[in-house]
């Protein structure tokens, strides 16, 4: 997901709040997981996530996230589990 600028200066992404049991599919839980990587400059390697997210400008493989952003992939990742998705 590409930065965007706004009045109040800089803002890297936005997601959704909103529990990730409420999610529409499994599609929607993969795309918001790795959004949430690709926002802190992860290097995807993946086919699907090549052809979903913009590589031009990553720079690692271990990207740093924020408390509030490991807490949502975690709680992504427990949903993904208890649903049995296998997007990628």
């Amino acid at each position: 997901m590409k930065p965007m600028i706004f009045a109040a200066g800089l803002v890297t992404s936005l997601f959704v709040l909103t529990p990730a049991a409420s999610a529409a599919s499994c599609w929607d839980l993969w795309y918001e997981r790795n959004a949430i990587y690709d926002a802190n400059g992860f290097c995807v390697s993946t086919s699907l996530g090549k052809r979903t997210f913009d590589n031009s400008d990553c720079w690692t493989k271990n990207p740093e996230l924020s408390q509030w952003e490991q807490r949502r992939v975690a709680q992504i990742q427990a949903e993904e589990r208890r649903r049995g998705c296998k997007v990628n």
